[in-house]
């Protein structure tokens, strides 16, 4: 089982309406979120570990997960607001305004955290939850008691604008990056991570030195890198497709990794750490391949696994 811990929230979407300006519907949305209901319909039967909201909105992100076969049994429920994400779309690509303010995802804490399931084999980290505090405290205190028990991956996501204080930021980061067998960055992400001039091969060998066992960049339209622990290299494409909007995409890429390693049995800090170069490939090939069927409609719409065949 892979346990994704993170934000779930709401992203209000402008949509037309009949006789005046665009209004907003609100869809289910976040980046950990996005990535836990891909691999439920890829068939990883995973868990979510987040705040959520009793509120309507709430059982909006709860129903979701239950419809895309996650387990909510471990999702903490508290009488506070959801988090609104209103998006603004321009030529395919989103921008949001955040509306987080003393929300059931920001402010959870460690002690609201149940216990890993003993069947749990990989953790999922990300997204805007390791921003928001105390919220990010609370995941770092949680990587921080299971990462070693437990295989982890974690893609920052970062959104600089995002950051109130980037020292805290960066140091939590950089504790919560020390205890992760997969990191994955976008190559914005990367250049944010590790200042400086050099390239990006460059510099996910710095990344490699956290003692990461595999780093992947993912490059939008130039595909994705995935660097090795031993100094192999592997690089995928993209699958080219009509594109309708990225919203979602690096999460279902990040969902497609994940299941082709859990077929690959590689679930482990030990298969990781020993995992081949075309092993590492396959992964990434079969990320892109799932990320190609979201970005292809509206929507973080994940495919469910009858979908490619």
């Amino acid at each position: 089982m892979i346990l994704c811990c993170g934000e779930a929230l709401i992203d209000m979407i402008p949509t037309p309406t009949k006789d005046g300006p665009d209004g907003f519907v609100p869809h289910t949305g976040g980046a950990v979120y996005n990535t836990a209901v891909a691999l439920g319909r890829l068939g990883c039967q995973p868990a979510m570990l987040t705040g959520l909201s009793t509120d309507m909105f709430g059982q909006q992100l709860k129903a979701g997960l239950e419809a895309s076969k996650v387990a909510t049994n471990l999702v903490v429920e508290a009488d506070r607001p959801t988090t609104l994400a209103f998006v603004q779309l321009r030529n395919g690509h989103a921008t949001y305004s955040f509306y987080d303010e003393n929300s059931a995802g920001r402010m959870l804490e460690l002690q609201d955290m149940p216990d890993v399931p003993d069947d749990a084999e990989m953790l999922y980290f990300g997204g805007i939850s390791l921003a928001c505090e105390p919220g990010a405290d609370a995941y770092a205190d949680f990587l921080a008691r299971n990462g070693a028990s437990h295989a982890v991956m974690i893609d920052p996501n970062i959104r600089p604008g995002f950051i109130q204080d980037e020292a805290r930021y960066r140091a939590r980061l950089d504790k919560m990056l020390g205890l992760s067998d997969i990191i994955k960055v976008s190559d914005e992400d990367l250049d944010w991570i590790v200042q400086g001039e050099a390239g990006l091969d460059e510099k996910a060998a710095a990344l490699l030195q956290s003692g990461a066992s595999l780093i992947i960049v993912t490059k939008g339209g130039d595909g994705a890198s995935g660097y090795l622990a031993d100094g192999s290299q592997v690089s995928v494409p993209v699958t080219k497709v009509q594109v309708v909007d990225t919203v979602g995409a690096g999460d279902t890429f990040n969902a497609g990794v994940l299941a082709k390693l859990s077929e690959l049995e590689l679930l482990s800090k030990a298969s990781l750490k020993n995992m081949s170069a075309e092993q590492a490939e396959t992964a990434l090939a079969f990320g892109a391949k799932v990320a190609a069927v979201t970005v292809s409609r509206a929507g973080a719409n994940s495919p469910w696994a009858h979908e490619l065949t």
